[in-house]
């Protein structure tokens, strides 16, 4: 899972390039347009009259992305820039690296986790990838037998073109059957309480039960998508039906297992006491109103926060950072549950960071991926509750360690540095190590870096060195196999 996220590179560098196996592959003029839906983004860029725009493709699209700019270009007279390589998860809109090339407007192609962006205007093209809507129906009669069953269509962005006649076929039969409608950004209408809106998934829930009256049938292939859907709506039964295999199951994977392993994170974080902040995403809409948050909370639970950007995070990037106990990743509802495993460090999600350092937040069973419903004013919002003296604080012992831990929220101080008298009297590295736990960590390190030893290396002259690249230098030279 961590490697849907973040990538090490490797993969890109052995890749071999075939020209004529990609050109014979390559889609008919009649096909891009279609499966691009052209006229959707003609009208799209002339009714904005932008003159720059940003075509944003995954990795698997990237073999179309020049006949696509140039077919856009040729109907629009306006000027198209490729993003090749995002910086964050290719499913958000990287509005920073449109801005570098001052793009007016972004075409996202692909899936697309819809979030809501921030600056520019965006227009999803999903892709229609081909759905044999006969046999998805087939299958969900022979997963739900019962014509009175209610169940909650959902689908990937990239078989929702197909999705309304599939509603044709299977709405006559099953009376109770709901298919969600994609809502890309914000939703226009207001959400009623009846109604759900999550994952840019909007649908309306008539159960007099409510939603877990119902068991949930996606249309897609097993990923991140599916597995957040799966813990949201955890108290649902899921089935789906993988397109590109024509084959439906009831879903196995085992919810509460996972839901185990995310609360054992959160018992993670409730111990540490150095917290690193991942930025994930520069796009999606209140991320900035986020991190103010965590960084409030963490000071307020008397723990120490660095707020790190390092693009899509590895684990080689990570142990860079060795003194942080645990991470907290800062990115869209889709990427939001990155898989840990790998990393020297636990790395949580916003939520689960607020129900270690958040005493009136409770695990109610509910789990919310999507950061935006823990800001102030929306659903699942818990303002901080008052301050409790130490002395009347209630202990708490570790479930991991043994030990025992603060959960009460401290006072925030005037300033968290100390007098500068304090600082004169002492020795400099000290302070240093008062103030920040980075710096205590190291002093304790037999390796603190390259040391520069001014004045001790000889001078000498440049001499030319290896040619190519880490992974085959010149004068390697080739093995044979």
């Amino acid at each position: 899972m961590a490697a849907a996220f973040s990538s090490d590179g490797e993969a890109a560098l052995r890749r071999e390039l075939h020209p004529a196996a990609a050109a014979a592959a390559a889609a008919p003029r009649v096909d891009l347009e279609r499966f691009y839906e052209m006229d959707r983004a003609i009208a799209f860029v002339r009714e904005g009259e932008f003159r720059k725009v940003a075509l944003q493709f995954p990795d698997e699209l990237l073999t179309d992305a020049a006949a696509v700019a140039a077919l856009m270009e040729e109907a629009t007279g306006s000027e198209m820039f490729v993003l090749g390589d995002t910086t964050y998860g290719s499913c958000c809109v990287d509005e920073v690296a449109a801005e570098h090339a001052s793009a007016e407007a972004v075409l996202h192609y692909g899936p697309a986790c819809l979030s809501p962006c921030r600056k520019l205007p965006v227009l999803h093209i999903f892709g229609q990838q081909p759905l044999d809507v006969g046999c998805c129906a087939e299958a969900f009669r022979e997963l739900y037998p019962e014509r009175q069953s209610r169940v909650v269509v959902l689908s990937d962005v990239v078989y929702a073109h197909a999705m309304g006649e599939l509603e044709q076929q299977l709405c006559p039969e099953y009376p109770n059957i709901i298919f969600s409608r994609l809502v890309c950004g914000d939703p226009p209408d207001p959400v009623l309480p009846e109604e759900e809106c999550r994952f840019g998934r909007r649908f309306l829930v008539e159960a007099p039960g409510g939603l877990q009256d119902y068991a949930m049938f996606y249309v897609g292939a097993e990923g991140l998508t599916l597995t957040s859907f799966m813990l949201t709506w955890n108290r649902c039964p899921f089935s789906s039906f993988d397109p590109t295999m024509n084959c439906g199951r009831h879903e196995t994977l085992n919810v509460n297992r996972a839901l185990m392993r995310r609360l054992y994170l959160v018992e993670r974080a409730r111990d540490a006491r150095v917290v690193g902040i991942l930025v994930g995403t520069l796009g999606v809409a209140g991320y900035l109103a986020l991190l103010q948050h965590l960084r409030e909370l963490l000071h307020r639970a008397g723990k120490r926060s660095y707020t790190l950007a390092v693009g899509k995070p590895n684990p080689a990037k990570l142990a860079n950072f060795l003194e942080v106990d645990v991470f907290v990743l800062v990115a869209c509802a889709q990427n939001s549950l990155l898989d840990s495993s790998d990393f020297y460090r636990p790395i949580v999600t916003p939520y689960e960071l607020e129900l270690a350092c958040n005493p009136a937040r409770k695990w109610t069973g509910n789990y919310l991926t999507d950061f935006r419903d823990l800001l102030p004013g929306a659903c699942a919002h818990m303002e901080l509750p008052p301050v409790v003296p130490a002395a009347e604080a209630i202990p708490d012992i570790s479930l991991i360690t043994g030990e025992m831990r603060a959960t009460h929220l401290c006072d925030p101080p005037a300033s968290q540095l100390p007098p500068s008298t304090a600082v004169a009297c002492r020795d400099q590295t000290w302070a240093l190590a008062e103030i920040s736990p980075a710096a205590s960590f190291l002093e304790s390190r037999s390796w603190q870096g390259l040391e520069q030893q001014l004045g001790q290396t000889p001078i000498s002259k440049a001499v030319q060195g290896r040619r190519g690249i880490a992974i085959a230098y010149e004068d390697e030279g080739c093995e044979q196999p």
